[in-house]
């Protein structure tokens, strides 16, 4: 297959192999430097008898050992799972079970999770962040589809386990869209890779666009702290940032404060959650480049929609669909509306998933006759500009991480003193959104805020989280008895 993305990368790689291409810690490495720990972890893997089809699961921080680690895989004929070592125990184990996996690598640092992972009988070894210097051991899994290259992992409305299954060719297709769509991409470009590669906006703007474009990106273990984060953006010149809203808004505030900005920089991609307009132009003035709004999600590859070009945003829009997606907007009976008509947004193309994986009951709601149904309402002007007008779905975005309400509400209602909970979205300006409950108390007697939230930090990612308990007397309710969430809120 043409588009391995394997084959492209080592093809990148062997030319000019002397060339700065990962900055990592304060240094550069060369695409030779980068291609030699490439073919380290390949030789481990392939010593460990891991054959094509299956599947290694990653949970570790951004890396120059996570990017080898998944081009390996794939010379090897398998894929990745990219999973959020974040997202606390149970739901690791969940996901990792799920994913039926040949073996799970993790960093030092995340040690305490080695036993819980081993009692599920999955070998787990823990790694170097920049050198592979140990064995991978593995174990028998099934072989699958050689042609998937990354599974990723999204919360469920009932906690379940939502995995997305790219292919090479999905993740070729929206990497092409993207760059011929702006046409801004240049041959000395850096780029930061610095949101989370388990996340596929992260991983394919920040990580492997730059691998496939053979252009030269930043890595960062984390945007924490942000001192240190702007510092490196400065010292690795860095020229393009794909980022979260929460992340856009610190960078300007850091330079409001005084903070040195690289003069390389060209451009912010903004994505993960909705970018507020003015936070957008207060950004943009500061920073003194454009900021772009853009639109995706997980099962089209990560980026649906961008502005065509630094020039030609529009206020409320996330821009017009790349080459590789059409989109068709829909009323609730599944009719197509005409153009200007707010309802729900389906798309189609080469870079949509065609399944959620191993989940078929999921996949034939979602999935019909090739489109797919985003449960996003939105709408497209006459020129082509999509605009977002709300969620079909109870969704929060904190940071740029998706929780949904009635997996919080869930956990919640586990807790022993609590009888009913309704979970919430307040808006903040760093982090977009963070989570509230308003709970009923089980026999009129309240807990304390602070023993509920502690409940949630063991039972959920610490993003998903309440940070604001509310108690409240009764749950307003509709004529069905469903609770009415904007009565909470208003009161």
């Amino acid at each position: 297959m043409a588009s391995r993305l394997d084959i492209i990368v080592r093809d990148n790689l062997n030319r000019l192999p002397s060339e700065p291409f990962i900055w990592w810690q304060k240094t550069w490495w060369s695409r030779g430097a980068f291609l030699e720990l490439i073919e380290e972890c390949e030789k481990r893997l392939a010593a460990s008898n891991f054959k094509r089809g299956q599947r290694v699961a990653l949970l570790m921080p951004n890396s120059p050992v996570l990017l080898a680690t998944a081009v390996a895989v794939w010379r090897l004929g398998g894929a990745v799972a990219l999973i959020d070592f974040r997202s606390g125990y149970a739901p690791l184990i969940k996901q990792l079970c799920h994913a039926d996996v040949f073996a799970a690598l993790t960093y030092r640092g995340l040690e305490d999770i080695v036993p819980l992972i081993s009692e599920e009988g999955i070998p787990c070894s823990v790694m170097n962040l920049d050198t592979l210097d140990e064995n991978i051991p593995g174990r028998p899994c099934s072989q699958e589809d050689e042609e998937t290259a990354v599974i990723f992992y999204t919360s469920g409305t009932t906690g379940e386990p939502k995995a997305v299954p790219l292919t090479h060719d999905n993740l070729m297709a929206c990497i092409d869209g993207c760059v011929e769509h702006i046409d801004m991409l240049d041959e000395d470009d850096v780029f930061l890779n610095a949101l989370p590669n388990s996340n596929v906006f992260g991983f394919l703007c920040g990580a492997l666009l730059p691998l496939v474009k053979a252009t030269r990106q930043a890595v960062l273990a984390s945007f924490m702290p942000v001192a240190a984060a702007m510092d490196a953006i400065k010292s690795a010149e860095v020229s393009i940032i794909p980022a979260v809203p929460a992340m856009v808004g610190m960078m300007a505030s850091a330079v409001s404060h005084g903070m040195p900005l690289s003069s390389s920089l060209r451009c912010v991609l903004s994505g993960g959650d909705r970018l507020p307009p003015e936070i957008s132009r207060r950004a943009g003035k500061i920073l003194g480049v454009p900021v772009l709004q853009g639109y995706g999600l997980t099962e089209a590859s990560s980026v649906v929609a961008l502005p065509p070009s630094m020039s030609s945003a529009r206020e409320g829009s996330v821009g017009t669909l790349l080459s590789c997606v059409e989109a068709k907007i829909c009323g609730d009976g599944g009719e197509e509306l005409p153009c200007g008509s707010e309802g729900t947004l389906w798309l189609r193309g080469a870079s949509v998933a065609s399944r959620y994986y191993h989940n078929e009951a999921l996949t034939a709601e979602r999935f019909a006759d090739g489109w797919f149904n985003t449960c996003d309402i939105a709408k497209f002007d006459g020129e082509g500009y999509l605009y977002l007008v709300g969620r079909s779905s109870d969704v929060i975005f904190v940071g740029g991480f998706k929780v949904y309400a009635r997996e919080v509400e869930n956990v919640l209602e586990e807790h022993p003193s609590v009888k009913n909970a309704a979970v919430v979205g307040v808006p903040r300006s760093i982090s977009g959104e963070i989570v509230k409950a308003y709970i009923l108390p089980e026999g009129g007697e309240k807990p304390r805020p602070k023993a509920l939230i502690d409940y949630c930090k063991k039972r959920l990612a610490y993003y998903k989280v309440p940070r604001i308990i509310e108690f409240v007397s009764e749950m307003p309710r509709s004529t069905a008895g469903e609770i009415v969430k904007r009565k909470l809120l208003k009161d």
